[in-house]
């Protein structure tokens, strides 16, 4: 076995790492990166990019169903072609994937190895025959579907986020057991492409962690496109039929079992970090398996980071890629950035799609202080009106006192993007008044931000 010294070592190239590999190395230091599967993490491969492409075809194929809604009149039915659907995200997912590994490749500084890397030390690990040792090491492993112990599972053939990947054919029923953000948005795609849908969820409603009027709204928006909604399962138990699955539900409405042709499994994820070495490092994680940071990201351990999923931080790209830029502002711009000084968003990508920002109302509430809120339906929005898209709504929750913006809930057309419209307000702690005096484009969502926070009332 060789040994190779490095100023920095990182394990993985999910969003953070290879940032992370191309700043350090321009800095001028020797930097190796190891990956041991596909470039690019989870977000490249079966994450963000790939699903978000199958929501676009999904997309299409719901409006070709709905022309004649708009005037335009399309004579043949609508066909899904799941192979040229799943051609097409492969495609996409394929352009950014190499596009990473030729990145890293081509940088000045900077050693590329496959394969997995394992702590042998505090600094040092393993890739294959060769021990990297250096003084920085960052780990940006990310995360997996969650597979509960779940009686009969084992004994079953079911998918998961990843494995839904390889499908290329359209089930006929679709089981999903999971009523949480990656579950709503496969159950909706696969509605589209032509499928029955079941979504199971244990607890009452549907993404829990959401305030109730949110959750009702986008079971709602489901039910309407014919997806039935199976809450408060409990007991459950999964059993191969000769066609399919059959899961017992003992639901207190509707029949105990349900039966499909095949099964989803979305109810989490967990971090990649069961078989890093991270016992001979001596770097300590919580009982979830997520590696324990402080506000720097930097662990017990001084001198190694972890980046991404795999830190329980946050789950979503966006908050990956913020990781890196903390690490590289402390270590190399004399910055003193905190984890915890980031502010809460993320988007539930169904059509219409929720863009959430900061506090729900149920957490604003706990803080004890008096609170204005608006809230607006996207059928007085003149642009959702006018694409037709008027489900859903707009509403915002204020702190009296201070008149800061709290936090945002946009579900709509575009909800996705006029939730931006928000985020630097709150950063920079303006007062809702000045955003409410912003003049906006015509005809836009965004323009009724402003109406929104010229129609606050006290929260109950």
């Amino acid at each position: 076995m060789s040994t190779i010294r490095f100023d920095a070592v990182i394990i993985g190239t999910g969003q953070a790492g290879p940032a992370l590999a191309a700043r350090l190395a321009k800095n001028g230091m020797r930097v190796a990166i190891a990956e041991r599967a596909r470039f690019g993490g989870t977000c490249v491969n079966t994450g963000c990019i790939p699903t978000k492409a199958l929501v676009a075809s999904a997309y299409v194929a719901h409006k070709a169903r709905h022309a004649r809604d708009y005037g335009i009149n399309v004579e043949a039915p609508v066909v899904v072609d799941m192979k040229a659907v799943k051609a097409r995200k492969d495609a996409i997912s394929s352009q950014s994937r190499d596009a990473i590994e030729h990145w890293l490749r081509s940088l000045e500084n900077c050693s590329v190895y496959r394969g997995h890397a394992r702590f042998v030390g505090p600094q040092a690990v393993e890739v294959g025959d060769d021990r990297l040792e250096a003084k920085l090491i960052f780990v940006n492993v990310g995360g997996r579907p969650l597979v509960p112990s779940m009686p009969g599972l084992r004994d079953t053939s079911f998918l998961t986020s990843d494995t839904m990947m390889d499908v290329d054919f359209l089930p006929q029923r679709m089981v999903i057991v999971g009523g949480s953000y990656i579950g709503l948005e496969f159950g909706q795609m696969y509605r589209r492409f032509g499928a029955e849908v079941v979504i199971v969820e244990m607890g009452p409603r549907l993404i829990g962690r959401e305030d109730p009027d949110v959750s009702d709204a986008v079971a709602e928006i489901l039910e309407r496109e014919g997806i039935e909604l199976r809450l408060n399962a409990t007991c459950l138990a999964v059993e191969p039929r000769e066609r399919g699955i059959a899961i017992n539900v003992d639901c207190t409405v509707g029949d105990k079992t349900v039966v499909g042709s095949n099964l989803l499994m979305a109810v989490g994820r967990v971090p990649n970090t069961d078989d890093l070495g991270l016992d001979a490092a001596g770097v300590t994680q919580d009982k979830r398996g997520y590696i324990e940071v402080g506000d720097d990201l930097q662990t017990n351990v001084p001198g190694i980071y972890a980046l991404g999923d795999c830190n329980g931080k946050g789950a979503f790209t966006h908050t990956a890629y913020n990781d890196y830029e903390i690490v590289a502002a402390n270590l190399l711009d004399g910055e003193h950035r905190s984890v915890n000084e980031r502010i809460t968003s993320y988007a539930l990508f169904i059509d219409p799609p929720l863009g959430r920002l900061g506090l729900t109302d149920s957490e604003a509430r706990k803080s004890g202080a008096a609170l204005l809120a608006g809230k607006r339906p996207m059928t007085r929005v003149a642009r959702a009106v006018q694409k037709g898209e008027t489900q859903g709504f707009m509403k915002v929750v204020v702190d009296a006192g201070s008149e800061r913006i709290l936090g945002a809930a946009i579900l709509g057309t575009a909800g996705d993007e006029v939730v931006h419209s928000l985020i630097d307000a709150i950063y920079a702690r303006l007062s809702y008044k000045v955003v409410q005096r912003g003049v906006r484009i015509h005809p836009t969502v965004s323009e009724l931000v402003p109406t929104l926070l010229g129609e606050l009332q006290p929260l109950s």
